[in-house]
């Protein structure tokens, strides 16, 4: 009886040694992971996402990494600007493990040593620019810090993706004075703009007042060329008119008994602006000869009878 209790403690403590080796040798890696297993001390190999058992007592894991996309916040640091001006950066670093092997053995601790390196160069760019191209030169910063650091950290089995910087903090009293700065130049473009306004104002107005002069000066024109043409016109037709009037007086005196019609007319015009004449004015002038109306009668027919081509003769 105390030959089989024994036989079954032996038993037992067998099967819970052998529980606890394969707890301890069976290893579960999950997605995204990597582990780097040791056997006596060397690199043996790299166990990715899965079930694995390891040898018992020869065996280890020794490292253990994450392939996920990892941040790292960068502390804020002083940098010195080429124009001898201090101001506190910091940021933030992404980065992946690429190869477990060389993040275990190549480095010691490769977060470390690319959040060092990350500062080192960030001062290094820094370094080299004023502090106004400082906000402006943020892409190109970021840029170079990540060229820098992919360089050293490629024989780590690190691969930097990307460096942002967070904040830049200038000293209160460049605060400041940026401020001051800022406001005039904002004032002064707000000057310019206002002058630039005036001018093109100023110009506009010129301009109306050039094309309303020139507009009026070409309306006095047209009107002046309407006027003459229509006094020319009125000017031809009372030519016309009269010479027209000439013609028919020149035929009627011409025809038979045109002589007695004449003689007619210029007496009794006489007679009219006599008596008007007498009308008018206080003063009368009588001619010497009033009674002889015929005598004047007489003298527009010998005119008459002087401007007149003889009898069968044709006017040259």
């Amino acid at each position: 009886m105390g030959f089989f209790d024994s036989g079954l403690i032996v038993a037992i403590v067998v099967a819970v040694l052998a529980i606890i080796v394969v707890i301890k040798t069976a290893v579960i890696v999950p997605q995204q992971g990597a582990y780097v297993v040791e056997n006596l001390g060397k690199f043996s190999r790299t166990l990715t996402a899965g079930f694995h058992v390891l040898i018992p007592f020869l065996d280890r894991v020794a490292y253990k990494h994450t392939l996920k996309e990892q941040a790292i916040d960068v502390e804020e640091q002083i940098c010195i600007t080429s124009d001898n001006v201090q101001v506190g950066v910091d940021g933030v670093l992404y980065l992946q493990v690429m190869d477990a092997r060389n993040a275990s053995y190549g480095i010691g601790d490769y977060l470390f040593a690319i959040a060092q390196l990350a500062q080192t160069t960030l001062r290094s760019e820094i370094g080299q620019i004023e502090l106004d191209k400082t906000f402006e030169e943020r892409s190109h910063i970021n840029l170079r810090v990540v060229e820098e650091l992919d360089k050293a950290s490629d024989s780590w089995g690190v691969k930097v993706l990307r460096y942002e910087i967070k904040n830049i903090n200038p000293p209160r009293d460049v605060v400041s004075a940026m401020e001051k700065q800022m406001r005039a130049e904002r004032e002064k473009r707000a000057t310019v703009l206002q002058s630039e306004g005036d001018r093109d104002a100023k110009i506009n107005e010129a301009e109306g007042e050039k094309q309303r002069v020139i507009k009026e000066s070409e309306a006095v024109k047209e009107q002046q060329i309407n006027e003459a043409q229509g006094e020319a016109a009125a000017i031809l037709a009372i030519a016309e008119a009269t010479a027209e009037g000439l013609r028919k007086v020149a035929d009627a005196l011409a025809s038979e008994g045109g002589d007695k019609a004449m003689q007619l007319r210029v007496a009794e015009d006489y007679l009219e602006r006599f008596g008007n004449l007498a009308k008018e004015g206080n003063t009368l002038i009588v001619p010497a000869n009033l009674s002889d109306v015929s005598s004047m009668i007489g003298a527009a027919t010998n005119v008459l009878t002087t401007l007149r081509p003889p009898t069968g003769t044709t006017a040259g």
